[in-house]
């Protein structure tokens, strides 16, 4: 099993369960990622990584742990990131044991950075997260294969996968010459050049009231401290889903939808169509030319309204109602 030096750690109380519903264990959890950790790892080696814990099972309230400076094994590999107030010390996860490690802490779901260390300020991915705003799959696959017809449009291969939530991921593997500033404000670009195309799928509003029926376009998961879920990640729903590759050919035909893939299905599921994300690095693209195309597709107004809708306040749900009534429509 282990790709590190050294044996893994033991699971403690392999029996608790962790999704009740379900009867999945913690040791079946620890079993799983042990089964696909060959293929996880390469996505994880280098990557700051956060932990979504649930200590009492998916039922009960999880938290989210970043910092490792006390009680992890010396063994462990940690980086230490400035902040605002000090240092976090994060955990990498670069070998089987570690993967291991987090799972017997309980970590349902680990999030990682887009970039590695040591040049964890200059990412080596970009995501493009869709946060559908209701049930309806028909909008959300119309919604990911406009994204990855732009992203073919400017000559950027795009990989996709399921988010084990709502939505979907889609990513494009980058030449590490674009700092966290400029692959932060393209993909913004990009988000803003789909709302202007598509005004009745995209949304870039940050407050769910203000989305109605459109799929949010996240692109916030490409600044620095920002996480993703991890590919092969499972997720703390029901069934407990994967955060799985997949092909836009699956979308396309509504055979792949966020939570189709599940912890006890991926074994299946891998023997069926192997890693879709085995080549992703392969063909790192340049922003350079991407960019100034979105650059020239995008009036001033554009921009100001993409970061008006990031930052805006909910002032209509906190406003008096003869306040609201009175403010104009955006």
């Amino acid at each position: 099993m282990n790709e590190g030096t050294g044996a893994a750690p033991a699971i403690s109380h392999p029996d608790k369960l962790l999704f009740p519903v379900d009867g999945i264990t913690k040791g079946e959890l620890a079993r799983y990622y042990e089964s696909v950790a060959p293929l996880m790892l390469p996505h994880l080696r280098g990557r700051p990584l956060t932990m979504e814990r649930f200590p009492a099972g998916i039922e009960k309230k999880g938290f989210i742990q970043k910092d490792v400076s006390k009680g992890f094994p010396e063994w462990l590999e940690r980086v230490e990131i400035a902040k605002k107030d000090g240092t976090t010390w994060y955990p990498l996860v670069n070998d089987a044991r570690s993967l291991q490690w987090i799972a017997n802490q309980n970590c349902v779901t680990p999030h990682v950075w887009v970039s590695r260390v040591p040049e964890f300020l200059v990412p080596d991915l970009c995501v493009f997260d869709l946060d559908p705003s209701t049930d309806d799959f028909e909008t959300l696959r119309k919604s990911a294969l406009a994204v990855r017809a732009l992203l073919d449009e400017l000559g950027l291969p795009s990989f996709v996968k399921t988010s084990g939530s709502k939505g979907y991921h889609i990513v494009v593997a980058l030449d590490g010459k674009s700092d966290a500033e400029i692959v932060g404000t393209f993909t913004h670009g990009v988000g803003a050049l789909l709302v202007k195309r598509h005004p009745e799928l995209f949304t870039q509003e940050f407050i769910k009231a203000d989305r109605g029926d459109r799929v949010l376009i996240d692109t916030g998961r490409n600044w620095p401290g920002a996480t993703f879920a991890a590919v092969y990640a499972v997720r703390p729903k029901p069934s407990a889903p994967i955060s799985a590759p997949c092909s836009f050919d699956e979308i396309e035909r509504g055979a792949v939808q966020p939570r189709t893939c599940t912890l006890r299905s991926m074994a299946e599921r891998l023997a069926s169509v192997g890693d879709l994300w085995a080549n992703l690095h392969e063909r790192p693209a340049s922003l350079a030319e991407p960019f100034a195309r979105v650059r020239a597709q995008l009036s001033e107004e554009d921009w100001q309204e993409a970061h008006a809708a990031r930052v805006r306040k909910p002032k209509s749900r906190s406003a008096p109602r003869a306040e609201r009534r009175r403010s104009p429509k955006r």
